[in-house]
């Protein structure tokens, strides 16, 4: 099953990089992911091709119009097809990133309208500052569905009926303002794409990192090794920050690696890692601890570098 994304954006050559390399790029390469830009100003009936205007009531900056992103999005299959697919080679008005050269034997589920939409396949996601923490949970959400449409936001905002009848949710990638929600698309389908069955290397690569999934537990069977002899670096992190690592030269301009990973005991390279993981969340992430499903052996550890618990 190939998963779908269209990007709404007046910078759709900004995508040419980030997807031209790496991770993401292999999995468009091999047909497990298609990423569609669409120009926004494609949708326009004016002249200049004028995609903003000055907000109602005054204020400083410039708007997003609806009428570009509404058409837009109806032009993905929503409206036009009455079987609610449409045909790779037939759309329009977009620039199809795919290096798989296969884009004209496949269908895909066209865009329904919001009130319709089901949301276990599909998604339009607006990308705002004023949108909910975009995070490895919900990454893990929408490396379930079938398509996710994202919508770059601009200027000073979008008009609110885009969120309010086309959007299922508005995602922030942080506490902070971008100048578009370019930046933050290309990093939604990275975090998205490598979840994907089969797009990174080993399918434990994903669970076994920062906010990895905590399905294996200490004294768990799982926790010892993997099928192939590999001892387990740790379980599923749960929400807390990645172990550190190192590899060869072991001694490094007069730096040394911890004697316990050059020892060859896996279980006190577990303990270890497990406690390390702990500490550099502790110093750098305090915050997730409050969520974390920790271990009596946890607490200890924790209580021991002074975190105290509410």
């Amino acid at each position: 099953m190939t998963m779908r994304f269209d990007i709404l954006t007046i910078f759709p050559n900004f995508f040419s990089s980030p997807l031209d390399y790496g991770i993401l790029s292999r999995a468009i390469a091999t047909g497990m992911v298609q990423v569609a830009t669409h120009d926004l100003r494609d949708f326009t009936h004016d002249r200049h091709r004028t995609v903003d205007d000055r907000p109602f009531g005054g204020g400083e900056g410039m708007v997003l119009k609806p009428q570009p992103i509404f058409e837009c999005i109806e032009s993905l299959g929503a409206a036009s097809n009455p079987s609610n697919t449409i045909e790779l080679c037939n759309e329009q008005h977009i620039n199809q990133i795919d290096k798989s050269g296969t884009e004209c034997n496949k269908s895909i589920t066209g865009i329904a309208p919001k009130f319709t939409r089901d949301l276990t396949r599909q998604s339009v996601i607006l990308l705002s500052a004023q949108g909910k923490p975009f995070t490895q949970a919900t990454a893990r959400r929408l490396a379930t569905l079938d398509r996710v449409v994202l919508i770059c936001g601009r200027y000073e905002g979008v008009d609110e009926r885009v969120s309010d009848l086309l959007a299922d949710q508005e995602l922030s990638i942080g506490d902070y303002v971008l100048s578009g929600g370019e930046l933050a698309a290309a990093v939604v389908i990275d975090a998205v794409v490598r979840l994907l069955p089969g797009v990174l290397g080993h399918e434990d690569s994903s669970r076994y990192e920062s906010f990895g999934i905590a399905d294996i537990q200490p004294g768990d069977p799982a926790d010892g090794k993997t099928a192939d002899g590999v001892p387990r670096s740790t379980h599923g992190a749960g929400g807390i920050l990645d172990y550190p690592h190192y590899t060869r030269p072991a001694d490094f301009r007069g730096t040394s690696i911890p004697e316990v990973l050059a020892a060859g005991d896996h279980a006190s390279i577990r303990r270890w890692r497990r406690q390390m993981a702990l500490a550099k969340t502790l110093r750098n992430r305090p915050d997730l601890l409050a969520h974390a499903p920790l271990t009596p052996e946890d607490r200890e550890v924790l209580a021991s570098l002074g975190h105290k618990f509410l």
